[in-house]
């Protein structure tokens, strides 16, 4: 055995009897989502080497309360803060931030999402005047980058530059952002810093394939009234905002509306529900695609699938391609946020441009008639995130920030 030095020993006995750091995550709502999915990862690693407390705003279902709630963590309400902009509600919100941040005593401020990155960096800087708290701010996809006005992005750019200067961390997880940050001059007082996501493929659960067709099956089945068994199944998995693009995905079933061996499925919900159904029923296709409603650790019908479809307008970085790839499934993705850093297109997937139905039919088609290309693109695809896209190593990086 060797021998310790005084100096280790005296190391040792510090870190075991330190107070553990104080960390206040605030995050903008509280369903699920790539936000989300990144913080519940993340505090699953590091809960019992922090002392921790999430503020959730009003907004979204409590998927990620439940979650937290599994794990321990202590979970608050800021009941004024929400997605959109409101004066007095973000008022509020800042002075509900005050009481937690008295209250609890944090070290660090960790902010997600745009709304949360803000109202949060606002209160820290003009309402608390604390200057031994640090703020770290982690964006998921600027949001100046949604399908919006021009208004609405010009007033978001405006946002985040100013706010920027209040916070002494940005973390983005493509080099979209990080470079759009820099041609659009986001600056934080310290860093800004990429750091990609990841899982760990090994913990990813999957439904046995049959098992996970016939529960697909069951709830189409259910949705339209009518018995399905069908040879191929395009699937996505998405809550139904303009930016996940789903309105081009039906209008890509449509070039297969003939094709009785194929159907297309999304797993998620969300406020385009109606907008969706309604331009379904308008092309006649709802015997053709199906919107399949949200449903707990939906990945795990991955294995139902036969390829995945990303049709999105705007991502930053998303879990959901990685949880394809690690499931072995072929892609077609659109080329938005972090899809050309993870797809090398005709080697391990394909993208094509956003907002062009007609290339993912092409691309789609492209790999029905190709078993060897559609077999190459999933075993790429799986080693791709083994070698780049960790779990480990996203906890990791995010710690040493810490």
């Amino acid at each position: 055995m060797v021998a310790q030095t005084m100096t280790e020993i005296n190391q040792n006995q510090t870190r075991e009897t330190a107070p553990k750091k104080r960390v206040l995550f605030i995050i903008t709502q509280s369903g699920g989502g790539g936000a989300q999915r990144f913080l519940y990862t993340l505090l699953s690693q590091i809960s019992n080497r922090y002392s921790i407390l999430v503020a959730t705003g009003s907004d979204g279902d409590s998927e990620l309360v439940k979650k937290l709630q599994t794990i321990n963590i202590a979970v608050a309400t800021l009941k004024s803060l929400k997605r959109e902009i409101s004066p007095y509600n973000d008022i509020r919100a800042c002075y509900e931030i005050r009481g937690l941040v008295k209250n609890f005593q944090p070290d660090t401020l960790f902010l997600l999402s745009s709304k949360a990155g803000f109202i949060g960096s606002l209160a820290a800087q003009f309402i608390v005047k604390n200057p031994k708290l640090k703020v770290i701010y982690r964006i998921g996809g600027w949001t100046f980058n949604d399908p919006w006005p021009k208004w609405k992005k010009k007033l978001w750019i405006l946002l985040e530059k100013k706010s920027a200067r209040w916070k002494d961390i940005i973390i983005v997880n493509n080099k979209h952002d990080y470079e759009q940050a820099q041609k659009l001059h986001i600056k934080p007082l310290e860093k800004l810093i990429l750091v990609p996501n990841g899982i760990d493929p090994y913990k990813l659960y999957l439904l046995p394939r049959d098992e996970a067709r016939l529960k697909l099956f069951e709830k189409i089945s259910r949705k339209s009234g009518k018995v399905f068994q069908t040879d191929i199944i395009i699937g996505t998995i998405a809550n139904l905002y303009p930016t996940k693009g789903i309105k081009f995905l039906i209008e890509t079933a449509e070039y297969f509306k003939n094709d009785g061996r194929i159907i297309f499925t999304v797993i998620g919900d969300g406020p385009e529900r109606k907008n969706l159904e309604l331009l379904i029923a308008n092309r006649q296709l709802q015997h053709k695609i199906f919107l399949l409603d949200q449903i707990e650790d939906a990945h795990k019908f991955m294995s139902g699938f036969d390829l995945f479809v990303l049709p999105s307008v705007k991502e930053g970085f998303p879990f959901v391609i990685i949880e394809a790839m690690a499931a072995k499934l072929p892609i077609v993705a659109t080329r938005v946020g972090a899809m050309p850093e993870i797809i090398e297109t005709g080697k391990n997937g394909f993208i094509v441009e956003p907002g062009n139905p007609a290339a993912l039919a092409s691309k789609i088609k492209e790999l029905l008639i190709n078993d060897r290309l559609s077999q190459e693109f999933s075993i790429q695809g799986h080693q791709t995130v083994l070698f780049n896209f960790t779990e480990d190593k996203m906890i990791k990086e995010i710690e040493s920030i810490l």
